[in-house]
């Protein structure tokens, strides 16, 4: 795991180390340095006042002719403290003036042969019998300055080297001075940087602290817990940060908690133990969000059959299922019509057995009006069928209620592998939101076709009404045009029905259309479309019949109707009618003119006797384009 606070004082701590050690190296190189230039700048000062005295005696000494005691001269002076050795040598010139270098006297070894050379001094240091020495050859120049001088003794030139001095001395103390002087400062430097450290230990701890808490504090937020708190360490900027930082928990706890509390009662989810909460409330608004954009466009479906299908197409994004069944209710009629099956229209029940279709008390949904889960119960339902595909993979049935006005009035079944049952459990909350979203947009589209279904239908003999004819036509004509096939027009109208009305009164009359309307529609099939044209007259069409067949209908028709007794209020009233007929497209292509030709041969019809079938000719079209 991560430890923020001993990071930061591991940090803090090397960052001092290193600051205090490259402090101390640099003032010690600096100490040494200083006292090393000290310590020459010094040494080398000392050797040229003493060789300044030592020319100065030797020039005196020439000239007085004492030049034969120098050697005790020179050994007084190393008795100077710290002075280890004097010598002089000659340079070539005076070997020349007063021959070899007598008794006692030195021979210039490298350096001094180079100082004699050069007329330049030397300077350095050597270590010498464990002590480091300090050695100087400083060139003795002849010049004509001061009295007596060289030149009244030597026969040389002004600027030429008579010879060399050369000292050393012991600098040991120096050093000695100097290592302890840059002790002193390397421990005085120490103890500054250790009092320097313990402060801004004290200084850094709350901070290292503050911020340990903090990096805990928001990483088991991550995680979804923010009941941390975080201790107060000072009053200043550090105080403030951990206060903020406990309030700001504070919020997110409450504000998450609450937001996870409502969601979790729109989609009825319970929270699981030890969800991460942040996590867990981020899912469930963007399900919200998701079910929202969904309900917006169910409501611009234009059919119950889109809404289901975009309700399957969510579903099976979304949580990956695919075997699927959509059921509607007719209470009118007391069945269970199959609507969707695996993303088919109008199949066939596979997953149920056959007998809710007719029997919908079988349906557990049905009679209890709530969810079946087979994923905790399998065998709930008795009409579930598990191996309705004839494999052996398990399967569990999950089928939902969608109410309307109060009654289910679809059902869908879903149906779950084994491997597929956890997944799907957890998704439940969110599919019944979905659910509940789509009941009120199919309640309205189930009103809406009533609606439709009511204002294109005659409400007394149930029967379609002029208006669906309309809106049919097209769709039914060009079918017909596709199929190449043959529609007739019957016509007909009741015989004296006004009298019916003026002698009985307008009950019998619609007593008696309500009858015809039972005698048209036992006589013609599912697929032709039997319409109230308006008061007693009706109209038929026959899909795929012409001819005999279609005149064979028409006279059944006719022959029904006259053999039709009815009883009202202690009378029997008996009528007959009459029928016009004609082709679609044999008499014309357009359809409204084949009505207008059958309305023809229905007049002819009323015309000849009533009580009778006529079917259209040109003659009686000219007949009639003559009247």
């Amino acid at each position: 795991m991560f430890n923020f606070k001993k990071t930061l004082n591991s940090k803090a701590s090397a960052f001092f180390f290193l600051i205090t050690v490259s402090l101390i190296v640099i003032l010690a190189s600096l100490g040494l340095y200083a006292f090393y230039k000290f310590s020459t700048s010094t040494a080398m000062s000392h050797v040229r006042t003493a060789a300044e005295i030592i020319k100065v005696h030797l020039t005196e000494a020439m000239a007085s002719g004492t030049i034969s005691q120098r050697q005790q001269f020179l050994q007084r002076l190393n008795e100077v403290r710290d002075l280890r050795s004097t010598r002089v040598v000659r340079a070539p010139v005076i070997d020349e003036q007063f021959g070899k270098v007598a008794k006692g006297e030195f021979q210039p070894d490298e350096i001094e042969k180079g100082v004699l050379r050069s007329g330049e001094p030397f300077f350095g240091l050597t270590e010498g019998n464990g002590e480091l020495i300090f050695r100087g050859t400083i060139p003795y120049i002849a010049t004509t300055s001061g009295f007596p001088d060289c030149l009244q003794c030597h026969l040389a030139k002004q600027g030429d080297v008579l010879g060399a001095v050369t000292m050393t001395m012991s600098v040991e103390s120096l050093r000695h001075d100097a290592i302890l002087t840059v002790i002193g400062i390397i421990g005085t430097v120490a103890v500054f940087m250790l009092l320097l450290f313990v402060l801004l230990s004290y200084l850094l701890h709350p901070i290292s602290n503050t911020a340990a808490a903090v990096e805990k504090s928001v990483r088991e937020a991550l995680s979804g817990n923010f009941k941390s708190h975080i201790e107060k360490q000072t009053n200043d900027e550090i105080g403030q940060i951990a206060d903020d930082m406990n309030r700001l928990l504070n919020f997110l706890d409450s504000g998450l908690g609450s937001i996870n509390n409502h969601i979790a009662q729109l989609t009825e989810r319970k929270p699981e133990i030890g969800e991460n909460l942040l996590e867990a409330t981020i899912g469930m608004v963007q399900h919200l969000t998701q079910i929202s954009h969904y309900k917006l466009a169910i409501e611009e479906d234009e059919s119950k059959i889109d809404i289901y299908r975009r309700l399957l197409s969510v579903l099976q994004d979304k949580f990956g299922e695919t075997e699927n069944s959509v059921y509607e209710i007719a209470h009118e009629k007391n069945e269970i019509r199959t609507i969707i099956v695996n993303n088919e229209l109008n199949a066939f029940c596979r997953w149920c057995d056959s007998r809710i279709a007719s029997y919908p008390a079988s349906c557990r949904v049905f009679h209890t009006g709530r969810m079946v889960n087979g994923l905790i119960q399998q065998d709930i339902c008795y009409s579930f069928r598990s191996q309705a595909t004839g494999d052996n993979v398990k399967r569990h049935p999950l089928c939902f209620p969608i109410l309307q006005s109060g009654s289910v009035g679809s059902i869908l079944q879903l149906v779950v592998k084994d491997t597929d049952k956890g997944s799907i459990q957890t998704a439940l909350p969110y599919i019944q939101t979905y659910l509940r979203e789509t009941a009120p947009v199919l309640e309205a589209r189930r009103l809406m076709e009533t609606l439709r279904e009511s204002s294109l239908r005659d409400p007394m003999t149930g029967l379609n009404n002029r208006r669906f004819l309309e809106e049919y036509i097209d769709t039914l004509v060009a079918n017909v045009r596709r199929k190449q096939a043959t529609l007739t027009v019957l016509m007909l109208d009741l015989d004296h029905f006004k009298m019916v009305n003026d002698t009985y009164g307008h009950d019998a009359g619609d007593t008696l259309l309500k009858e015809l309307a039972a005698v048209m529609k036992r006589n013609v099939r599912a697929s032709d479309i039997t319409i109230r044209y308006g008061g007693e007259e009706f109209l038929i069409v026959l899909q795929d019949t012409a001819g005999k067949e279609a005149e064979f209908v028409a006279e059944t028709i006719r022959a029904s109707v006259e053999k039709m007794r009815i009883n009202y209020g202690g009378i029997v009233l008996q009528k007959t009618i009459s029928i016009g007929m004609a082709d679609f497209p044999g008499d014309s292509d357009t359809f409204w003119q084949v009505v207008k030709y059958a309305d023809i041969a229905l007049y002819q019809a009323k015309e000849t006797g009533r009580n009778r079938v006529v079917r259209y000719t040109k003659e009686l079209g000219q007949e009639a384009a003559t009247i």
